[in-house]
């Protein structure tokens, strides 16, 4: 087909388009590019061939469908070439110890793409350069490849999930040789290498050379096994879960942890938790949940609240679709269902975990080698913990990608750590995995009800203890959807700008603002020379404000979504317990930021809505 029959008169996406119909071999994504250009669809063809999907410490995470900006076969091609290129530049022994390559269960029919093809297709990839692949031959849990990568020592990662997204996301997670998700400058060396290598390689679309290949092997039973015995290090009350008479209801949410949560609950004697039928089977079109992301709460629970009200269960354990992730509900007293904020769990599990450890470890010396790592947006409730039982608490950015690289640090340094989380309901409760796991999350969450059941105490009892031992820390995240790049910029600009030239906010409405921090400019107002310790972005806004009556709050863009979040939290000293105060106090500050912060009205800015 000449060029110049489907000329849009943009030199650029003319060749993107030409291209594409040169090299594309999905019968069903060339299909729907040949029928754009035949209609002349410029509008879809501007939005298929504009701009190429951006290659970020995340990855990639985008819609399934044809064109440079989507998930598709050809651009999975392009990313791994691209990938490929960037690591026999990187490793020298890469072609003797290989990568790994997992996938979860997402499918799009209508482009033909789905995780385990695009699996395939970039293990053929890395087969064609001699390059050794273990491609798992079954759907597992995203954890499972940074454990992979570390357990054999293997130079990279790919794990092809979009985790929480919509059902018509896909997504493209890499890990380094260090068993954690990459981190800069290897995303922008990695971005640039997939431009310089975009025409597919003579055998690109033929996966079958995979099939019979001696450089491809099959890590799933090897993998399965020697996790869940290594989990077991991580089983401090085998007695108590035996005789336990709590009963668990657990979904997957249509994803892939069914499976893998029973797996963990045999390895710590549990008896098997109560499955959510209706969502226990992969389902790439997640058919009984609007988003099939447990952080969105109540309505992904309906289901297991059913359940857990028929049998009688009190406590209910939910995984996203990839089980990188966990939210846990309790049943109170009243009736009503108490779903723990991913601060919340964050605290209990902090504090569990130390208490496990502390049993372990009587020497008094010891706790000066234990370090806790949490994302700077989260709950600093694990710093006030840290304070008073002796051992290290670190921020990092946000993003796990930040505190797996971390912790493979303090790690490399002869140093203990015990405990990663972010708010984001994402906890690391076992360091062999430099990222957060739902899967042995989801059953250390279960050791520890099952334990402080037999002292007759409740999650959110236990919960209100810590607060009491060492200070209320209470917080509200929300977000505000915004599409429009210029305005967010502008929004962010207005506040580094606020009393006039260069000046940030002294007061959010009647509240006191003690001191800045700004990620993007990399200005912190707390440190002699006003310059942040944490490193900086330019290419994602983040300010946090620190407020005179104890509240802390974070403004920041988020990579993956349109949207604007706030994380506020109220830190309390130990001793002030009346919780009641303290939520008006942090409802207060809360309003203070949308209305002065964000100016929603003026910024045309769209509310979360439930």
């Amino acid at each position: 087909m000449a060029g110049h029959t489907h000329s849009i008169g943009d030199a650029r996406l003319d060749k993107a388009v030409t291209d594409w119909l040169t090299w594309d071999k999905n019968p069903k994504t060339l299909e729907l590019v040949k029928q754009m250009v035949a209609d002349g669809k410029k509008e879809d063809l501007q939005a298929c061939f504009g701009s190429r999907m951006e290659f970020g410490t995340a990855g990639l995470r985008a819609a399934m469908g044809p064109g440079i900006s989507q998930m598709n076969d050809l651009t999975i091609i392009q990313t791994t070439q691209g990938f490929c290129r960037y690591l026999e530049k990187n490793i020298n022994d890469l072609k003797e110890r290989g990568v790994v390559i997992g996938y979860d269960a997402r499918a799009h029919p209508a482009s033909g793409g789905s995780s385990k093809r695009f699996a395939r297709l970039a293990a053929t990839t890395f087969v064609s350069q001699g390059i050794k692949v273990y491609m798992f031959s079954d759907i597992t849990p995203t954890p499972f490849v940074p454990y992979a990568v570390t357990h054999l020592k293997l130079c990279a990662g790919i794990m092809v999930t979009a985790s929480h997204n919509p059902k018509q996301d896909n997504g493209y997670k890499v890990y380094w040789e260090n068993g954690a998700q990459i981190i800069p400058p290897h995303d922008s060396g990695i971005a640039q290498s997939i431009e310089e290598n975009l025409e597919p390689w003579p055998t690109a679309w033929d996966d079958t050379v995979i099939d019979d290949s001696s450089l491809l092997q099959d890590p799933y039973q090897s993998i399965n096994k020697d996790y869940f015995k290594d989990i077991q290090k991580h089983c401090f009350h085998r007695d108590i879960n035996k005789a336990s008479k709590v009963k668990f209801v657990h979904t997957s949410v249509h994803g892939v942890g069914h499976k893998f949560v029973q797996s963990a609950f045999k390895a710590f004697d549990f008896s098997p938790p109560l499955p959510v039928e209706e969502q226990k089977d992969p389902d790439p079109e997640f058919t009984t949940v609007k988003y099939p992301n447990p952080e969105e709460g109540k309505g992904v629970l309906k289901l297991s609240f059913a359940l857990a009200e028929k049998e009688g269960a009190r406590i209910i354990l939910a995984n996203d679709p990839d089980a990188d992730r966990l939210a846990v509900a309790e049943k109170q007293e009243s009736g009503e269902w108490k779903v723990f904020s991913g601060n919340e769990l964050g605290a209990l599990l902090g504090w569990w975990i130390f208490t496990c450890w502390k049993e372990k470890n009587q020497d008094p010396e010891a706790v000066k080698n234990v370090y806790m790592l949490a994302s700077t947006v989260s709950s600093k409730i694990l710093r006030a913990i840290a304070v008073k039982e002796g051992f290290h608490f670190e921020e990092t950015l946000t993003g796990f990608k930040w505190m797996g690289n971390r912790a493979k640090q303090l790690i490399d340094q002869g140093k203990t750590v015990l405990f990663a989380f972010e708010e984001a309901i994402g906890y690391m409760c076992c360091p062999f995995v430099l990222d957060k796991d739902g899967v042995s999350a989801a059953v250390i969450a279960a050791e520890l009800a099952s334990y402080l059941a037999t002292k007759n105490v409740t999650l959110t009892q236990q919960l209100n203890s810590i607060f009491n031992k060492y200070g209320y820390h209470i917080s509200q995240n929300s977000y505000f959807i915004c599409y429009d790049q210029k305005t967010i910029h502008d929004l962010f600009e207005h506040l580094r700008n606020y009393n006039g030239e260069k000046a940030y906010p002294k007061l959010c409405g009647k509240i006191d603002v003690s001191s800045v921090r700004d990620l993007t400019t990399g200005y912190d107002s707390n440190q002699p020379d006003n310059k942040a310790i944490l490193p900086t972005s330019k290419s994602s806004q983040m300010i946090t404000f620190t407020f005179a009556n104890g509240g802390v709050a974070t403004m920041r863009t988020s990579g993956t979504e349109p949207k604007i979040k706030y994380y506020a939290e109220l830190c309390a000293a130990p001793g002030n317990s009346d919780f009641d105060m303290l939520k008006k106090e942090l409802d207060d500050l809360a309003d203070a930021i949308e209305e002065y912060f964000f100016q929603p009205e003026k910024n045309k800015l769209q509310r979360k809505t439930e």
